[in-house]
C-alpha cells in the first residue's frame, strides 16, 4: 500500500466520538442509536456549511448551533470541540470536490475539453463554497487538528495525475519520469490561481478556466512535440486512461485503472 494512502487513512479518521459511533456493536438498539448519531452529525456538518456562507471562516460553534436549530451543548454531544468540526468540514469538502472532479478527470473527451472540464469542476466548487475553502486553506483552529485537508487533497490529486500522465507518456513511448514533478506543478499552479481568483475576482470563472486550459495544453503539446509526438487536442485519444480518486476510509483506496 502506498505511503499516501496510509497517511490519508490515518489522517482521515474521524474524531474519537465519531469513531466510537462508527463501530457496530451487534446490539440492535445500540446500533440504531449509532446510526442516528451518525445521521445527526452529518446534519450538523451541513448546517456548518450554511453558517459558513453567512458568517465566513471565523464562524463560532454558536453560529453552527443556531443554524442547526439546537443549543451548543447539543452540538457538543456530536463534536469534541471546534477542531473536531473543522476536520468534519474538511472531509465533507473533499467529498464535494471529488464528486465533481472524478467524472471530469475521467471523461472520455479529447485532451483539451477534458482538461477544461476538470478545471471547471475545481473552480465551480471553490466558487460555490469560497468560505469553506478559505477555512480549510487558511483557518486556524483553536488547537491542532489531525489532518491538513487541503495538503492531503493536493497530494491525492497529484498522485492520481502522476499515474494518469505516466500512463499516457508510456503509451507514446516517452520517458514517464517527468510525470510526477509535472503533476505536482500543475496542481500547485491550479491551486495558487484558484486562491488568487477567489481574492480578486477580476475575471469570470469561464475566463480563468480557459486561460489555465490553454497554459496546460501548451505545456503538454510542447513536450510531446519535442519527442516527435503530435496530438490532436480536439480528438479523443485511442486509450482513455482513468483513475479512481478518493480519501481512503476502510476498504477504499486510490487505484489506477485503464
Amino acid at each position: 500500500m502506498s505511503p499516501v494512502i496510509e497517511r490519508v487513512k490515518r489522517s482521515g479518521k474521524q474524531s474519537r466520538s465519531s469513531s466510537r459511533d462508527e463501530e457496530a456493536t451487534g446490539d440492535a438498539r445500540r446500533d440504531r442509536w449509532r446510526k442516528h448519531r451518525i445521521a445527526r452529525r452529518k446534519e450538523f456538518v451541513e448546517a456548518a456549511l450554511r453558517a459558513l456562507d453567512t458568517h465566513g471562516p471565523d464562524l463560532g460553534m454558536e453560529d453552527v448551533a443556531a443554524e442547526a436549530g439546537v443549543t451548543k451543548p447539543v452540538l457538543y454531544r456530536h463534536f469534541d470541540d471546534k477542531a473536531d468540526l473543522y476536520v468534519a468540514l474538511g472531509q465533507r469538502g473533499t467529498e464535494i470536490l471529488f464528486e465533481r472532479l472524478i467524472p471530469a478527470i475521467n471523461a472520455e473527451l479529447a485532451p483539451v475539453p477534458r482538461i477544461r472540464m476538470a478545471l471547471d469542476a475545481f473552480f465551480t466548487v471553490i466558487e460555490e463554497h469560497p468560505n469553506l475553502y478559505r477555512l480549510l486553506a487558511h483557518g486556524r483552529p483553536e488547537k491542532p487538528v489531525s489532518s491538513d485537508v487541503v495538503a492531503e487533497d493536493k497530494e491525492l490529486i497529484a498522485t492520481a495525475l502522476t499515474a494518469l500522465l505516466g500512463d499516457y507518456m508510456r503509451m507514446f513511448t516517452m520517458d514517464s519520469g517527468a510525470a510526477e514533478p509535472w503533476a505536482h506543478g500543475i496542481v500547485g499552479m491550479v491551486q495558487n490561481t484558484g486562491e488568487w481568483w477567489l481574492d480578486r475576482r477580476s475575471m469570470s470563472r469561464d475566463s480563468v478556466v480557459e486561460y489555465l486550459t490553454q497554459i496546460i495544453w501548451a505545456a503538454i503539446d510542447g513536450l510531446t512535440r519535442q519527442n516527435g509526438v503530435v496530438i490532436d487536442p480536439n480528438l479523443p485519444l485511442e486509450a482513455n486512461k482513468v483513475v479512481q480518486l478518493g480519501r481512503a476510509k476502510s476498504s477504499e483506496s486510490l487505484e489506477e485503472t485503464s
